[in-house]
């Protein structure tokens, strides 16, 4: 397995393990969660454009003939899957939400072995399901039997825009660097989230220094670098791999809470993030065929 690429997928997962620490601060500002993504992805945007123009302006030309894979990745696969998402969270739990979303994992498997021919060998699916297991028992789901209709359908929904994103970046990797597909998919994002926003209350919001600030770094830092680094993994990881290998990503996201929300680490965690690592061991020890 290319290190590299694992590194590149591990960096971006750990952190947007981090992004509910951003996002809890800008909602209870004033931002409605469309104003708050639709920031992060403008500013984002902008960033990876700024750097494109200098660094590498022929990676910013297109064929128009392939801007359905934008539409994918950025319109189904990042802007809509949050619409579902935070829809899932109204309804369910944070916790039931997460879990319902990482069930993508297993969406990417199945469509990748369709899609590129990908192999799913015995490791990779004990992996899979270890992770899975160590995601649920972090979290803290276990015990909680409401899960209403309309919350578990609108959670999968989310988890497969977002198995989509994964899969139509890989497709749009075979013709472009990873850092035009994010470009073009965080424009594609925007132009969906802008008509669901309050301009003038974002405005407001943001006419803040401090916050400010937190987007800036939310949407450069916590956004558009892992963003682009996810897609350089993805390179030269199979899809399913990298689908894995981002469930750092939830255990990122619980330590996060206990340090600075001073949330209880049970036992069950514990176990939960022990079975995490021994996930990624086993998938980092199989061996390239």
């Amino acid at each position: 397995m290319n290190k590299s690429s694992v590194f590149f997928v591990v960096f971006a997962a750990f952190c947007w393990g981090l992004n509910g620490v951003w996002s809890r601060t800008l909602s209870s500002a004033g931002l409605s969660f469309f104003e708050l993504n639709a920031a992060r992805s403008l500013i984002a945007v902008l960033c990876v454009f700024i750097f494109l123009f200098i660094a590498d302006r022929k990676a910013v030309r297109i064929n128009i003939k392939d801007v359905w894979l934008f539409v994918f990745t950025g319109g189904f696969g990042y802007a809509l899957c949050y619409v579902c998402y935070f829809y899932t969270a109204t309804i369910l739990t944070l916790s039931a939400t997460t879990i319902l979303i990482y069930t993508a994992p297993y969406m990417v498997m199945l469509i990748s072995a369709f899609a590129f021919k990908e192999r799913v060998t015995m490791r990779k699916a004990a992996a899979l399901l270890i992770a899975f297991a160590g995601c649920v028992m972090t979290i803290g789901v276990i015990g909680n039997t409401n899960f209403p209709v309309k919350g578990i359908l609108s959670g999968l929904t989310a988890a497969f825009l977002y198995s989509l994103y994964t899969i139509f970046s890989k497709v749009a990797m075979r013709k472009y660097k990873p850092i035009t597909v994010a470009a073009y998919s965080f424009l594609t994002a925007c132009i969906v989230l802008l008509p669901f926003c309050s301009l003038g209350n974002a405005m407001t919001v943001l006419a803040e220094s401090a916050n400010w600030a937190r987007a800036l770094v939310f949407g450069a830092l916590f956004t558009a670098l892992p963003s682009v680094s996810y897609l350089k993994g993805l390179e030269k990881l199979e899809p399913g791999r990298a689908s894995i290998i981002a469930f750092v990503e939830p255990l990122t996201a619980a330590a996060a809470g206990i340090v600075l929300y001073d949330e209880m680490l049970s036992a069950i965690k514990i176990t939960g993030i022990a079975l995490i690592f021994l996930a990624l061991v086993l998938l980092n020890w199989e061996r390239a065929e």
